[in-house]
């Protein structure tokens, strides 16, 4: 069980936004209002008791939970997709696996394609709008440990927005070394570490109306290498997509669903800070050179 403090948030935007004022990116000024702004915080009695315990949620509960809105407009969904778009509309058609397949967004675009697809998932809800969506492709159930694709048969290996839920990324990426064939390539794209840092964890509320967020795990740029090289992964291409906070709205502390992103409204100048410049998304390309 966590507790969500939105008092944690809200300083922890500050504090940000305060180093980069001490390193240099703001003026004296700046530091001020943000202390003056801490204070007011600390003796703001409408935040003292607003904190929500949360469950963590494993990533079959949590997506048979979000599967009914999972297609709803989603910023990730609008970065991740002309960068993959970008790297396997130049590529031959083949046979594809779409890993952690979802509701088929990606496995309907290399459909599209003329590749021959398997769409593999470990979410039967997320699966059943799969196979609606994509008709013609192949879908199975499966973890990303042990999929259930033969060795050395896929010429092509995506897996969108789906590593921050499992805790190492060794195993999984060797399990997506062994089906791609020699010369194959593999599309990895997922929320950046330091969005991650900064709440991006997706979040839902069970059949009882109990709030939760998916278990998720901060890998660094450099675990990906670290993963990937031993594996004779060559890495080809490695984007990191940016946006801007927006800080909109009443500046009111909220429902919960709204957290942390509704929270920014109370410290807009904090919060455009300590997002400023920061990756959203983290897309990889590599191809398979063989060990």
């Amino acid at each position: 069980m966590d507790h969500e403090d939105p008092r944690a948030y809200l300083l922890g935007l500050e504090g940000l936004a305060l180093l980069r004022a001490y390193a240099g990116e703001h003026d004296r000024e700046f530091a001020q209002a943000r202390i003056a702004e801490v204070r007011a915080l600390l003796a703001d009695d409408s935040l003292a008791g607003a904190g929500v315990d949360v469950e963590r949620v494993d990533a079959v509960s949590g997506y048979r939970l979000w599967s009914p809105t999972y297609d709803s407009p989603n910023t990730s969904f609008d970065l991740d997709e002309p960068l993959v778009a970008g790297i396997v509309d130049a590529l031959p058609p083949g046979d594809a696996l779409d890993a952690a397949c979802g509701t088929g967004r990606h496995t309907a675009r290399l459909a599209g394609l003329g590749h021959r697809v398997v769409g593999v998932d470990g979410s039967p809800d997320m699966l059943a709008r799969a196979r609606a969506r994509v008709p013609g492709a192949v879908f199975a159930r499966g973890d990303l440990h042990r999929l259930p694709v033969p060795d050395a048969s896929t010429d092509l290996v995506v897996c969108a927005l789906a590593l921050t839920h499992v805790p190492d990324l060794r195993p999984v990426l060797a399990e997506f070394t062994r089906v791609l064939r020699p010369g194959g390539h593999l599309v990895l794209s997922d929320v950046h570490p330091e969005r991650v840092l900064l709440g991006s964890v997706p979040k839902v509320r069970d059949a009882a109306g109990r709030p939760g967020r998916l278990s998720a795990h901060r890998h660094r740029v450099g675990d990906y290498l670290r993963a990937a090289l031993p594996l004779g992964l060559r890495v080809l291409g490695c984007a990191e997509p940016t946006t801007e906070p927006s800080v909109t709205g009443e500046a009111a502390l909220g429902p919960w669903e709204g957290w942390p992103w509704s929270l920014a409204a109370l410290v807009p100048e904090a919060a455009r800070a300590a997002h400023a410049g920061s990756p959203a998304l983290l897309v990889w390309h590599f191809q398979h050179g063989g060990r």
